[in-house]
């Protein structure tokens, strides 16, 4: 059977499948070819029932320098079953597609990153019949994108950044930067992203603060005049009301980790914050609440 993140996983990859290579070129710097066209592919691999094989994502990536196969899995923990499971996916694509294929495994876990990421050997020591050597990506090496301005420059590389760091101790962070880089976007690939996230959070309470923004933001989303507020996205007048709107935001985010991360946060605190409209002060804020063990360390150097 398989699982929401995983049909989440495929669905974010069908609506954007250059997010595969751009990792790849910018997380991993593989020097994968710039793709002309991306397809998906029927995932289901099974030959014999009823035994089920199935990939999470099959993408078909035509580049210059020839076809390939993207096979994508996302591994929540340590399988050692997956030591037959993948040669044989990659087997069984060559000789149907008669295209090279290349496993890429997605994470959030540095332990099944680290396992994920052995060379998988068949034969004898000294003469191996077939070795399989993923391509993982996972908390040590994709980037941890918890600035909004950078969230909004790339949406889905800030994506695969929640899902993978979705239980470190920047997540508050991660997700209201991603939160607010998605009203940057159309609505329909915001509620896959949305959805997707959702699915792939395993910390309850990481997963709890990311229903909690989507409902304050849903409504823009849904909103008839959405489309035409974005349309005039250019006009002075809006960048400043969205200038504002991302200094009402810090404040929300400083304040919301801490109680999050269950630190006290007494009065003076919090009409320090409130009344702060210097956004640059409130992202240095936003980051030391992420570490602090007391309130009051937010204003520590000052």
């Amino acid at each position: 059977m398989v699982g929401s993140s995983h049909e989440a996983l495929h669905q974010i990859f069908q609506k954007d499948p250059t997010l595969l290579t751009k990792a790849l070129q910018k997380v991993l710097h593989v020097p994968f070819p710039e793709p002309r066209e991306i397809a998906a592919l029927n995932v289901d691999l099974t030959e014999i029932e009823p035994v089920e094989r199935r990939v999470d994502t099959l993408l078909r990536a035509e580049t210059d320098e020839g076809t390939y196969l993207l096979v994508v899995e996302s591994q929540g923990k340590v399988d050692e079953r997956k030591r037959g499971s993948w040669p044989y996916y990659l087997s069984y694509l060559y000789e149907k597609y008669r295209c090279e294929p290349v496993l890429i495994v997605i994470t959030q876990s540095s332990r099944t990153a680290e396992w994920a990421s052995r060379p998988i050997r068949f034969g004898f020591r000294d003469w191996h019949s077939l070795t399989v050597r993923p391509l993982v990506l996972g908390p040590d090496n994709v980037p941890v994108i918890a600035d909004e301005r950078q969230a909004e420059k790339d949406v889905p590389l800030a994506v695969l950044s929640a899902m993978t760091h979705g239980r470190g101790p920047q997540a508050p962070a991660i997700l209201e930067s991603l939160a607010a880089a998605l009203r940057t976007i159309d609505s329909e690939t915001a509620a896959v992203f949305v959805q997707f996230v959702d699915s792939c959070l395993a910390d309850p309470q990481a997963k709890q603060m990311w229903k909690e923004l989507m409902t304050a933001i849903q409504y823009f989303w849904r909103h008839e005049l959405a489309e035409q507020v974005r349309a005039e996205g250019r006009v002075q007048g809006l960048e400043q009301g969205r200038e504002e709107g991302r200094i009402e935001d810090r404040r929300e985010m400083i304040l919301r980790i801490l109680e999050w991360r269950g630190i006290p946060v007494a009065d003076g605190v919090r009409e320090r914050v409130t009344a702060c409209t210097d956004l640059g002060q409130l992202e240095v804020w936003a980051q030391r609440a992420v570490l602090a063990t007391d309130a009051a360390e937010l204003f520590d150097t000052e």
